[in-house]
């Protein structure tokens, strides 16, 4: 139990979520959502996320209306569109690439609800990442190990990936999938 006085619930398989909610002294079960994340006809990324982190939420939420439910979703925006999970190793090589010597955006929805999606709150969190020109043989290490196939843009600012990004604007859990000081003042809102 937590402060709010419900049981929380955490709507995403992400082990990064569930490490950075727990190291904010949150306990939780986890309850991965399972939505259709296809990007609708002329939706701008922030509405995207936004909207992912309210379906993810109130999905979850729908079966458990005694607790208070986190969903969120995170993307990764360059030039107005937005580079999801590579399907493959080819594609994630692109996303890097392109990336690469550049200045994007990482948004991530983050939506709490309660009273079965009754009552909903959600935010956008935007931080502005700068990338290093990525050397062609670090790529191709990077690539080799997998890690890029399960993230927005093929990178994890946590990882491997960190030696190309000399600066940052905005939150930095933000970029590794839920913007901490958000999130805690989401459900702050939701115990009123």
């Amino acid at each position: 139990m937590n402060s709010l006085g419900r049981p929380l619930i955490l709507a995403s398989g992400s082990p990064r979520r569930r490490e950075l909610l727990g190291q904010a002294g949150y306990e939780f079960t986890v309850k991965a959502a399972d939505i259709d994340e296809s990007i609708r006809a002329g939706e701008e990324p922030e509405e995207y996320v936004r909207r992912l982190a309210l379906e993810k939420a109130k999905g979850v939420a729908a079966g458990a209306p005694e607790a208070t439910v986190i969903g969120s979703d995170t993307t990764v925006v360059l030039d107005g569109e937005i580079l999801g999970k590579p399907a493959d190793v080819t594609e994630a090589a692109g996303m890097l690439e392109r990336l690469s010597g550049r200045v994007h955006q990482v948004h991530t929805g983050v939506a709490v609800v309660v009273q079965g999606g009754a009552r909903a709150v959600s935010h956008v969190e935007t931080t502005h990442v700068t990338f290093n020109l990525i050397p062609t043989a670090e790529l191709e290490r990077y690539l080799a190990t997998g890690d890029s196939l399960d993230k927005a843009g093929a990178y994890g600012i946590q990882g491997y990936a960190a030696r190309w990004i000399p600066r940052i604007d905005g939150c930095y859990f933000n970029v590794m999938g839920l913007p901490v000081a958000a999130t805690v003042r989401l459900l702050g809102q939701m115990e009123r």
